[in-house]
């Protein structure tokens, strides 16, 4: 595999370094198991290079499983794993030295460390590292690099983080539930520094979280875990295209159309029958035609809606 063509893009300050563009990252039949339950089942994830891939999921669901799996921090019992063509656990080195990664949580290191001390010693893992960029990093910001580790607050603790993840312009981002208890400035700055990376440098982003309506900005591509299986992957013009309420109405003791496929919920608004369905729209509203329904209103459901809706799974009958 050879290692993206480098680009040109303008750094914090208005100058041009080079940086890598995105890699993409593909998982394969990927199984996980914790004292016999299971994390992961076949988990078969597409996230494409220079996309922002979110990984949407309740608590438990097996996000940061998934995410420490493809940083090599932890082995699927089965399955494969490419990061840009590489299997990180063959090429950990040459994944890692091209990927900056934000966790769930700041433990990196002792309370008494100074974040510049810190800062300093991630360095020394990252060859691209641009000690010109950090320090503009640092500025927006707003990062006092001699303050120590222990003293930070949870969003300031996410600024150093984000800062380091991003010193030497990776070409793929990992983000672990990374606005997570963060006040809505330390959001607002966290994620537009996000932002105007991935605009600067088209990495790809591969964030994890389960507050789908505060990153619904950034995210062109989505996928839902739900106990440890990805129950939808693909752009969110898809998600969008092929998930929808159905509203119809018909005659006298008419249940709807028996056979109809992707059904995720159903019940009654009044006399009409309403259903959430996956699937295309021109089937479905055939299918309710054909059973003797009229179709009153068909609704697409906005992304925080719609990932819900799967996270749910299919009603009980």
């Amino acid at each position: 595999m050879t290692i993206p063509d480098l680009i040109r893009t303008p750094d914090l300050d208005g100058a041009a370094p080079e940086t890598r563009g995105g890699l993409s990252i593909t998982t394969r039949r990927l199984s996980k198991t914790y004292r016999r339950e299971a994390a992961l089942t076949d988990v078969a994830l597409t996230a494409p290079a220079g996309a922002v891939y979110m990984l949407a999921g309740a608590n438990g669901a097996g996000k940061t499983t998934l995410l420490r799996i493809l940083l090599n921090l932890e082995r699927a019992d089965s399955g494969e794993i490419r990061v840009g063509g590489l299997d990180p656990r063959r090429q950990g080195p040459a994944v890692r030295a091209q990927l900056g990664y934000v966790p769930d949580r700041f433990d990196t290191g002792p309370g008494w460390m100074s974040a510049g001390l810190w800062l300093e010693q991630r360095s020394a893992y990252y060859p691209a590292w641009d000690a010109g960029y950090l320090d503009a990093l640092c500025r927006r910001l707003e990062i006092d690099r001699g303050r120590k580790l222990g003293q930070l607050s949870k969003g300031q603790a996410r600024r150093v983080q984000l800062a380091a993840a991003l010193a030497h312009r990776p070409a793929l981002l990992v983000l672990d539930e990374p606005i997570d208890g963060l006040d809505p400035v330390a959001k607002d700055a966290f994620l537009g520094l996000v932002s105007d990376h991935l605009a600067d440098t088209g990495c790809t982003v591969l964030v994890s979280s389960h507050q789908i309506h505060e990153i619904d900005g950034l995210t062109d591509h989505v996928g839902v875990l739900a106990a440890g299986r990805l129950m939808f992957q693909g752009s969110r013009e898809t998600l969008h295209r092929t998930l929808k309420v159905y509203s119809a109405g018909g005659p006298d003791g008419w249940a709807g159309p028996p056979d109809l496929a992707g059904v995720l919920h159903k019940g009654r608004f009044g006399r009409d029958i309403q259903w959430t369905v996956q699937g295309e729209e021109a089937d479905i509203v055939a299918r309710i035609a054909a059973s003797g329904g009229q179709v009153r209103n068909v609704a697409p459901l906005n992304l925080h809606d719609a990932v819900v809706t799967l996270m749910r799974g299919k009603d009980p009958a």
